[in-house]
């Protein structure tokens, strides 16, 4: 792509995005921004294949006295876990106020806590880095809505104050909190702000062009700084618009294209990966025409479905929604996860689990120690939105998982099905280190979240992975799982994958490589062994041992 051609996809998109609203000096304004960027050297980013697998984490995850916890986290990953995570994807790494890092201070400002921009590149010269960009909002502490509640000319329309005009009926959102917010100003009077998540959060308004370029250089400053992946946090909420759900809409699709136009000009290769914590069908609408939005998108289906194929030994439910689920296109693929630092998310089963099954997963989190977080209807009702409870807690069930081994070996088989899935896997650092609920965190906070983001003193964590039987076992495990997958070509993200229907107790599909070989994949969600009839031949690579065709049978 020459920069002419940069220009006239770029304009296209943005009269698409403001309509009658378009400006003809928004053509030079992007003019001088890409000539601000342009002359820079910039790193080169290389295709994803079945090698990288992300590790999801906090930068103070694991944690020293007295030193930076970038520089930590980097040494924990050296010294225990090398080469099988390739991409860590850092939560929040600059300055906030709340929400655990989601409540972004300054775009561009490490928290000192976790270190600085030279620590950042350092982690990044062994192991790809993706960055949070929470585009949707920002802290009320931020510069930014400090100089719009000071009247400041430049930031006058930098975010969305009430309008009594504006239709928010049937606004969707994710919390029970008001939608707006009021805000003292400096001189004592008061201006109101749009707040999707809270208070604290308020939303950034992209309908002021100015907004939109200044995030655009965040995306790119992020690019420049060491970032192979870009996640947008919420970025389904994006753009408003009167008497509309203000999710989803046209105009947040368009700016997401923008982003890739301009990434594909200047670092091409950086994954654009979408977080929108809803219904398949919507989550799957970021990938555009497949080849020129998001280059990832979140897997959110998957890790209930999962919990529920685990909790009831039937995979009829997930088998059904992942024949649906096949490679994407060569530069578009899957982010699968089955935990992460939020709950699990039950908007994901919409359609594909019964508000009773649902209830089943609700039911077993209260009794396996779990939270609820629960969210608004347009109707003034409120539904589960997600499951608060570490992932490897909530697939147990209690009146049968009753031995350590049987517990690990559940785990074990979750982490199985996310590392052979079409896409490209990633496991939360609490589903690799073998962690439980954190309650006193929950008790400390007040926040059903932190049961699920314990922090970890490096020498006792280095330790116990290594002596805690659980612990080691769940650790050791994972990584030699993630090491079988990442020496077969047939498991490249963007390898097809062919969902198999053999017994409802088990979960099976293929993956076919480019030069015709293919690895078939079973696991086992009933807490018994099955004989499964079946004509499978080839080697178990878990094993080692040669299967023939002529026993017909399979056991597992």
């Amino acid at each position: 792509m020459n920069r002419q051609n940069l220009m006239d996809r770029c304009i296209l998109k943005l009269k698409n995005v403001y309509k009658d609203d378009y400006k003809k000096s928004f053509e030079k304004e992007l003019d001088n921004f890409i000539s601000t960027w342009e002359g820079k050297k910039w790193p080169i980013c290389k295709k994803l294949s079945e090698k990288n697998i992300y590790l999801i984490t906090y930068g103070d995850s694991i944690y020293e006295e007295g030193k930076p916890t970038l520089e930590t986290l980097h040494k924990f990953l050296l010294e225990n876990v090398k080469d099988e995570i390739t991409d860590v994807h850092l939560l929040p790494m600059f300055e906030y106020t709340s929400d655990d890092g989601f409540s972004v201070v300054d775009y561009r400002k490490i928290d000192p806590r976790l270190g600085g921009w030279d620590d950042i590149n350092n982690f990044s010269k062994d192991y790809r880095m993706m960055y949070d960009f929470v585009a949707n909002h920002m802290s009320k502490s931020s510069p930014w809505f400090k100089s719009y509640l000071a009247g400041e000319e430049k930031y006058k329309e930098y975010f969305i104050p009430k309008d009594d005009n504006f239709d928010a009926s049937i606004v969707v959102r994710p919390r029970t909190s008001p939608l707006y917010h009021e805000y003292k100003t400096p001189n004592g009077g008061v201006k109101t702000a749009w707040s999707t998540f809270s208070e604290d959060q308020v939303d950034v308004n992209v309908r002021n062009f100015s907004t939109l370029v200044d995030l655009t250089d965040i995306v790119l400053s992020y690019a420049y700084n060491g970032a192979a992946s870009i996640r947008l946090d919420a970025i389904g909420f994006l753009w408003k618009e009167s008497g509309t759900t203000s999710m989803h809409l046209p105009e947040t699709h368009e700016i997401i294209k923008f982003w890739r136009d301009i990434l594909d000009y200047f670092k091409k290769g950086t994954q654009i990966i979408t977080e929108t914590n809803v219904p398949h069908l919507e989550n799957i609408s970021y990938f555009g025409d497949t080849t020129d939005e998001a280059h990832q998108v979140y897997q959110f289906t998957l890790p209930p479905l999962t919990l529920y194929s685990f909790t009831t030994h039937n995979t009829e439910k997930l088998t059904k929604w992942a024949k649906g689920i096949n490679n994407v296109s060569e530069t578009a693929t899957y982010f699968n996860f089955l935990s992460s630092h939020d709950g699990i998310g039950m908007r994901p089963t919409e359609g594909i689990l019964t508000d009773e099954e649902r209830q089943v997963l609700v039911d077993k989190t209260f009794e396996n120690g779990g939270k609820i977080n629960f969210k608004s209807n347009p109707d003034g009702s409120k539904t589960p939105y997600e499951l608060n409870i570490v992932y490897q807690e909530a697939l147990i069930n209690k009146d049968e998982d009753l031995t350590e081994e049987v517990q690990v070996q559940k785990i074990l088989a979750s982490h199985a099905l996310l590392f052979s899935m079409v896409g490209v896997p990633a496991i939360y650092y609490h589903s690799l280190l073998g962690s439980k609920n954190d309650y006193e965190g929950v008790k400390n906070s007040g926040i059903n979240r932190r049961i699920n983001r314990e922090k970890f003193d490096f020498k006792t964590i280095s330790e116990e992975i290594k002596v805690d039987t659980r612990r080691k076992s769940i650790f050791e495990g994972t990584k030699k799982l993630m090491g079988l997958r990442q020496k077969e070509k047939s498991f490249s993200p963007y390898a097809p994958q062919n969902v198999l229907e053999l017994d409802n107790r088990v979960f099976a599909l293929e993956r076919l490589g480019e030069e015709g070989e293919k690895i078939t994949f079973i696991v086992n969600v009933a807490n018994k062994v099955i004989n499964l009839k079946t004509e499978i031949e080839g080697r178990d690579i878990i094993s080692g041992r040669e299967i023939k065709k002529k026993n017909r049978s399979c056991t597992i």
